[in-house]
């Protein structure tokens, strides 16, 4: 990973302590509810709908090698623990391409309004459990920022509702990156494409 504090877009205090020289952010939106709209968001997440439907070209997607690696866990404080679930098969989509899986790395190509977001990454930890599906990616290198995005589908016991949530930190790499108001601009972007993608019909923004 090209930046230190692995894992912290887990922890709850992300938004008023993000980690040093970083610009954090977070947004959720309603998208739906039941368990057929819960199991569709979480397919759709775990094979890089959001990512690809943002306008975002994936290549050199790499599952880990070997199978020992299962990823970081963390508890509901943002601290890291075992793996709470062990290894599963590597699942591909009708493309051929891997889902979603711990030390997975991949390369990301595009622009969001206008402003580069190539990246090479890799998937930090995956969660998949009965109500909550999500995971986590953090730049590798070349990217304009370093940081760390996470991504998570869940479905509430208390309403039966259905929320996309996605968190991140960011800190300027590239030079123009360092101008006031550009990280936070071009995070804005990319979280309103990954919003719509996964739910682009049905999507009610608080």
């Amino acid at each position: 990973m090209d930046y230190a504090a692995v894992g912290a877009t887990h922890a709850p205090d992300l938004m008023q302590y993000p980690p040093e020289n970083s610009t954090p952010a977070e947004d959720s939106w309603r998208i739906g509810s039941g368990e057929e709209r819960f199991r569709t968001a979480a397919d759709a997440l775990l094979s890089w709908t959001a990512q690809r439907a943002a306008g975002l070209e994936l290549s050199d997607v790499r599952p880990a090698s070997g199978d020992t690696y299962t990823g970081i866990s963390f508890d509901s404080e943002g601290a890291p623990i075992a793996p709470s679930r062990s290894q599963v098969e590597q699942r591909y989509d009708a493309e051929g391409t891997p889902f979603v899986a711990p030390g997975t790395t991949l390369r990301l190509r595009g622009r969001a309004g206008g402003m580069r977001a190539d990246a090479e990454l890799r998937v930090i930890s995956v969660t998949e459990e009965r109500r909550r599906v999500g995971f986590v990616l953090g730049t590798v290198g070349g990217s304009v920022v370093s940081g760390e995005e996470c991504f998570d589908i869940d479905w509430r016991e208390d309403t039966d509702e259905v929320w996309f949530t996605v968190r991140a930190f960011d800190a300027p790499v590239s030079l123009l990156y360092h101008l006031p108001g550009m990280v936070r601009r071009r995070r804005r972007e990319l979280f309103a494409r990954y919003l719509r993608a996964i739910s682009p019909l049905y999507a009610t923004p608080v």
